[in-house]
C-alpha cells in the first residue's frame, strides 16, 4: 500500500483555481513526485487556468518543490494562464529571495491578495 498521498486541497474562488498544500514539509523525492502527480495534471488540462498556491501551512521544503514551481509556471503561462503564490513562510520566502526566484514568481502575503486581479477565465 503506498503511504504518500498528496496532501492538497484544491478550491475554487471565482476565476482562480487553489491549491492549498497540506504537508508541513514536503522533504523526500516521494513527497515531491506525489505533489507533481496532483499539480501537473492541473496545470497541463486547463488551459488559461488562473493558479494560487497556498504555502500557508508548509514550514520546509526541498529545492525540487522549486523545480516543480518552474516547470507548473512555465506551463501555466504557456497556456495563457497566471500562477500566483501565497502565505509563504518567512524562512521559505527566504530561499526565493536569495534564488532570486522572487523575482520571477508573484509571491502574496495571502490567498485574497493573490486573487485580486486575475484574468477572467
Amino acid at each position: 500500500m503506498d503511504k504518500i498521498q498528496p496532501k492538497i486541497a484544491v478550491d475554487y474562488y471565482e476565476d482562480a483555481t487553489i491549491v492549498t498544500l497540506k504537508d508541513e514539509q514536503i522533504l523526500d523525492e516521494s513527497e515531491v513526485q506525489a505533489l507533481a502527480n496532483s499539480l501537473m495534471p492541473l496545470v497541463e488540462e486547463a488551459d488559461g487556468i488562473n493558479l494560487v498556491i497556498d504555502f500557508g501551512n508548509v514550514k520546509f521544503l526541498t529545492s525540487a518543490v522549486l523545480g516543480l514551481l518552474i516547470r507548473a509556471s512555465k506551463k501555466v503561462y504557456e497556456s495563457g494562464g497566471q500562477l500566483k503564490l501565497c502565505s509563504i513562510n518567512p524562512k521559505i520566502f527566504e530561499i526565493f529571495r536569495i534564488t532570486r526566484l522572487d523575482r520571477v514568481f508573484d509571491i502574496y502575503a495571502d490567498r485574497s491578495e493573490a486573487t485580486q486581479g486575475l484574468n477572467p477565465t
